[in-house]
C-alpha cells in the first residue's frame, strides 16, 4: 500500500480526531466515577408494599453480560460490516485498493465513534440522574432490613401515627444492613442503567445496520410541481431510457394544449420499493434484545415500569443523536457516514464560515473532495462559500493581472 497514493490526512487533522476519542472516553469516567458517590436517600415507608419485593442476589442480566450486549457485539459487529461490505458495488475493479481501504478504515472509525458516544453519553447521564433523584428500588426494605424499634428516631413525618406507629416515612439511617454497596445501590432506581445502556447501544446498531442495508420505510422525495399526468398514472412507464431513433418535431405547445414530450418523467411508483422482509427482521433483533434486557430489570425486582421507560428513552435518544452526528440520514444517504473534516477546520470554525469542510482538503499537499474537478475560476466563485482566508487570498494574486503567469 503506498503512502503517497493514499493522500494521508495532516496531523493536525488526525490529533483531532484522537481528542475526539479522549473525550468521549472522558465523558464515560465521568459517569464511572458518579457510581463512588452515595445517591440521595429519599425518606420511605417501612410498611409501603411497592418497595418491599424481594433482593434477587442473582440478577438475570448481570452487568458483564450487558455490557457484552450492549458494547461488545454491536462493536464487533459493525466492524465486521465495515470490513465486509464497504465500499460496496459502486466501487469498480479497478478502485485502487488505497482508496478502498481509506473507505473502510473511515466507516470503521466513524461507526465505533457513534457507539462510543451513543454509550457513553447514555451512561453519564444515567448515573447522574441515579444520584439526583435517590429513588428506592423496588427491593429497598429488603435491601435495608430496617430497624423497627428506631422506627420514632428516623421519622420525618409522624402524620400516620395515629393509625399506625409505621406509618411514617424514614431515612436510611433506620436500615440495619452492613453491606454499604448493596444499600446505596437501593436508592438508584431512577433511571434504569440497563435500560438506557442496552437502548443506546442495540438501537444505534439497529441504526446502523438499516443505513447500510437500505432498510427503511420507502421514501418519497419531493418534486417540482407537474401537470404531467404520467408522474401519478398507473399505467404510464419511466421515459429517462427512451430513445427514439428518428428525429422528434417539437410541438409548440402553450398554456391551452400543453406538451409534456420532452419532460423526463419516473411514475412516483417506481421510484421506491420495499425492501426484503429478512433484512427487517435483520435489524429488528437488536430492538428485541433491548426490549428483553429491559424486561429483566422489571422481573428482578430493580426497577418500576416508569423508570425502564425513562431509562430506555435516554438510550433512543442517544442512539439516534450519535448516529446521526456521524451518519447521514437512513433514506437518502446511501449508507455513507459524514466524510472528515478539512483540516484547516478540523478543531472549530469561526462565526459565518458555516461548515466544517472546506476546500483545502485534508492536507496542506492533499487533494480537496469537495472541489476535485472543477475549474480554477468555478473553484474561485465557489470559494467564497467554502474557501480558507489563505486560499481566497492565493486565488486573488492569480486573478490579478499584476500576479498574472
Amino acid at each position: 500500500m503506498n503512502l503517497k497514493t493514499m493522500h494521508m490526512p495532516s496531523k493536525r487533522l488526525i490529533l483531532s480526531y484522537v481528542f475526539d476519542w479522549i473525550v468521549i472516553i472522558a465523558i464515560a469516567a465521568v459517569g464511572a466515577g458518579w457510581n463512588y458517590i452515595k445517591p440521595f436517600h429519599r425518606p420511605f415507608s417501612p410498611v409501603d408494599l411497592s418497595i418491599s419485593y424481594p433482593f434477587e442476589k442473582h440478577e438475570t442480566i448481570p452487568t458483564w453480560l450487558l455490557v457484552v450486549c450492549g458494547l461488545v457485539i454491536p462493536a464487533a459487529i459493525t466492524f465486521l460490516v465495515c470490513l465486509i461490505f464497504v465500499p460496496g458495488p459502486t466501487a469498480s475493479r479497478g478502485t485502487p485498493k488505497s482508496l478502498i481501504w481509506r473507505r473502510k478504515i473511515w466507516e470503521w472509525n466513524t461507526a465505533w465513534m457513534g457507539l462510543a458516544l451513543a454509550l457513553a453519553t447514555a451512561f453519564m447521564i444515567t448515573q447522574g440522574m441515579k444520584l439526583l433523584f435517590g429513588k428506592p428500588r423496588p427491593d429497598l426494605l429488603s435491601r435495608c432490613q430496617p430497624d423497627m424499634s428506631r422506627l420514632q428516631e428516623t421519622a420525618v413525618n409522624t402524620i400516620g401515627e395515629s393509625f399506625d406507629r409505621a406509618w411514617v416515612l424514614v431515612t436510611s439511617d433506620v436500615c440495619q444492613n452492613q453491606d454499604d454497596d448493596i444499600l446505596q445501590d437501593g436508592f438508584k432506581s431512577f433511571p434504569s442503567g440497563h435500560a438506557s445502556f442496552s437502548w443506546s447501544g442495540l438501537l444505534y446498531l439497529t441504526l446502523f445496520l438499516a443505513s447500510k442495508f437500505s432498510v427503511a420505510i420507502p421514501f418519497l422525495p419531493p418534486r417540482p410541481f407537474s401537470t404531467n399526468p404520467d408522474h401519478t398514472s398507473a399505467i404510464a412507464p419511466s421515459n429517462l431510457k427512451s430513445k427514439s431513433i428518428l428525429p422528434l418535431h417539437k410541438k409548440e405547445s402553450n398554456l391551452a394544449s400543453p406538451s409534456f414530450s420532452e419532460e423526463k418523467v419516473v411514475p412516483i411508483r417506481y421510484q421506491a420499493a420495499a425492501p426484503p422482509v429478512y433484512t427487517l427482521v435483520l435489524v429488528l433483533v437488536p430492538i428485541a434484545s433491548a426490549i428483553y434486557i429491559t424486561s429483566t430489570r422489571f422481573t428482578d425486582y430493580r426497577h418500576f415500569g416508569f423508570d425502564l421507560l425513562f431509562g430506555s428513552l435516554i438510550g433512543i435518544i442517544s442512539a439516534w443523536f450519535s448516529f446521526r452526528w456521524y451518519h447521514l440520514p437512513i433514506t437518502r444517504g446511501a449508507g455513507w457516514s459524514w466524510g472528515p473534516r478539512s483540516y484547516q477546520r478540523s478543531w472549530g470554525i469561526g462565526v459565518g464560515v458555516g461548515s466544517y469542510v472546506g476546500t483545502e482538503g485534508w492536507s496542506q499537499s492533499g487533494r480537496s473532495q469537495t472541489t476535485e474537478g472543477l475549474t480554477e475560476s468555478e473553484r474561485y466563485t465557489n470559494g467564497h462559500g467554502g474557501l480558507t482566508e489563505s486560499e481566497r487570498h492565493t486565488d486573488e494574486r492569480r486573478v490579478d493581472p499584476a500576479h498574472a503567469i
